[in-house]
């Protein structure tokens, strides 16, 4: 079986293991291959993403877990800021990428009887970035495959303001947790014609802040120019992380929609 249908096969088996609607988002670019008869030139590529996760799992503070089952909606509706993309550079079969994945969310409640305070504010940051280096295992005009390694970076920040009247009328408290693990994996891409292409990546980690980090998508894209695409499809992604009273161990999933830029 030629190179290109083996690549193929194994896209398509990374999108058994996320669901049948296929995945993507824009973390590999959608951009051409590098011609392999020019391997030396910079390339350099930047992207925007949307990904319309949910999120469950158990979270916890100071000994306290509670689980949490959130869909995109009830996200979406307590959404403040969202920030995603990406940056890709390239230099013949080694480049550098980063990921970045920020929301904020805020919520108020009415506290019981008001005794305590009138009401209670809550505002949560979430950042997920990760980089890392990568080598062109495979490099032809129509399939890529990449090996990567280097970290993910985790930070959580919850504050609490508690509205007066009541006994914590003015009172605000907030807590961050920030961690770093380092990450391994493979993202490749295949043509399908001129215009249409598949494109995934996995990976894992931890081990040195969280008990296990792992990530896997994988999409369609269509080459709108040489130099844009647009991605659609699906992204999963989960971390096992408990520190001193604090735990953080969920699954964000849900479909994504990008558009990347190659120059």
């Amino acid at each position: 079986m030629e190179l290109r249908k083996l690549i193929a096969a194994g896209l398509f088996g990374l999108f058994g293991s996320v669901g049948t609607a296929g995945a993507a988002d824009a973390i590999y670019p959608g951009a051409k291959t590098v011609e392999y008869e020019t391997p030396y030139g910079w390339t350099f590529t930047v992207g925007m993403y949307g990904w319309l996760s949910g999120i469950e799992g158990d979270v916890g503070a100071r000994g306290r877990t509670t689980s949490i089952d959130a869909s995109f909606d009830d996200i979406l509706s307590n959404l403040d800021v969202g920030v995603m993309g990406l940056a890709e550079a390239r230099y013949g079969r080694f480049g550098i990428f980063t990921d970045l994945n920020y929301i904020r969310l805020s919520a108020s409640r009415d506290t019981p009887f008001g005794l305590l305070a009138r009401s209670v504010d809550l505002t949560t940051h979430s950042l997920m970035w990760t980089a890392a280096g990568e080598y062109r295992l495979v490099d032809q005009s129509d399939a890529s495959l990449d090996a990567f390694a280097g970290f993910r970076l985790f930070s959580i920040k919850n504050e609490l303001d508690f509205n007066p009247p009541g006994l914590l009328g003015g009172t605000e408290l907030s807590q961050t947790e920030t961690w770093t693990d380092p990450i391994v994996g493979l993202k490749g891409r295949v043509s399908i014609n001129e215009h249409f292409y598949l494109t995934s990546w996995a990976l894992i980690g931890g081990g040195a802040s969280s008990d296990l980090v792992w990530d896997v998508m994988g999409g369609a894209g269509y080459q709108i120019s040489d130099s844009i695409s647009a991605v659609v499809g699906y992204r999963a992604a989960g971390v096992d992380y408990e520190n001193d009273g604090f735990v953080y161990d969920t699954v964000q999933h849900g479909p994504t929609i990008g558009l990347v830029v190659r120059f």
